[in-house]
């Protein structure tokens, strides 16, 4: 008796110890938390790639603070669905659902056109639709499907809406980019993968093009302020929000995507947990003037080195505009 009373007492020891471990390392991952309790009541919002993920938890928490939140989605059913049980969570805002497919420059200047017919005004724009590691692929339009929806679609995007984000006062423009942006590297030579594709490295690529023109977008603005017509320009923000489980990881093998998946409960953020620095973004009262900055974890953070090269982030834009026709 004295020995299974010593067994039972182990077993509960290390069952103590293996559940405080594995509390401790779900806390340490999770993140922080957007403190912010500003409504936004009359205020317009857009969130590419609302349907799903961390944009439909951002979207969720901006309805909730009474915004106006367009889900622009490539599925709209999907968008419908994920609008529906945003108003099942929140009695408050307003959500609409519309068709932007990023990979389509003809479905992103029709999305464009609707929006500044139908809007009077548009506070936040937040560019959080992305494709995570595809096989090659090509948009409607031929570029590599990583390039074009992470970066030339939101490229394209945000400059057709820029002048209704400069008639907003206060507007902000988020970009979700990602910290493996360290690991890209413009290559104007192949720069649309004609002769090399590699799903790791199209990924980092992009999400590197996006932080560039987050970059490059904020110069540009703040040397147009005092000649601008309107009244404050738009504050641009990136950031990246962490490694998160959601459907990103789609195009893994199913065997793969079996073998990670306690790697994924223990280790990863959940949507909700990953959408908080983007929504640290668009609503932080402290961030209001403040512009081309990167965050992560609901604070500020450093730029990598890789993103500070101007002439580069010149080149990308200019080479950007003949590419996508603007």
């Amino acid at each position: 008796m004295s020995s299974l009373n010593e067994s039972q007492k182990t077993i509960a020891t290390v069952g103590i110890v293996v559940t405080l471990t594995v509390y401790l390392i779900r806390r340490r991952f999770r993140g922080a938390t957007c403190k912010s309790l500003a409504l936004l009541k009359g205020k317009t919002v857009i969130v590419t790639g609302a349907n799903t993920g961390i944009g439909r938890e951002t979207a969720l928490d901006l309805a909730t603070r009474e915004a106006r939140v367009i889900l622009a989605c490539r599925d709209v059913q999907k968008g419908e669905n994920a609008a529906k049980y945003i108003r099942k969570c929140t009695p408050d805002g307003e959500v609409v659902v519309k068709k932007l497919d990023l990979a389509s420059m003809k479905s992103i200047r029709s999305f464009s056109e609707d929006i500044l017919k139908t809007e009077k005004r548009l506070d936040v724009l937040v560019n959080n639709a992305g494709v995570f590691r595809p096989p090659l692929l090509r948009t409607e339009d031929g570029f590599e499907m990583q390039f074009g929806v992470n970066y030339l679609g939101q490229f394209l995007l945000t400059n057709l809406l820029l002048d209704l984000l400069k008639k907003t006062d206060s507007s902000r423009i988020v970009i979700v980019a990602s910290a493996l942006l360290k690991r890209g590297r413009i290559n104007f030579e192949d720069i649309n993968c004609e002769r090399n594709y590699s799903k790791a490295k199209g990924y980092s690529d992009s999400k590197l093009a996006i932080a560039m023109f987050a970059r490059e977008l904020h110069k540009r603005l703040s040397a147009d302020a005092e000649s601008s017509s309107y009244g404050n320009n738009p504050s641009v923000y990136c950031l990246h929000p962490g490694v998160i489980d959601t459907e990103m990881s789609r195009y893994f093998p199913m065997l793969v995507r079996v073998l990670i998946s306690p790697i994924r409960w223990l280790f990863f953020k959940t949507p909700k947990q990953g959408a908080q620095t983007t929504i640290y973004c668009a609503v932080a009262g402290e961030l209001k003037g403040v512009s081309g900055r990167y965050y992560g974890d609901c604070k500020e953070e450093p730029w990598h080195k890789v993103v500070l090269d101007e002439d580069v982030a010149k080149k990308l834009w200019e080479v950007s505009e003949k590419m996508t026709k603007l």
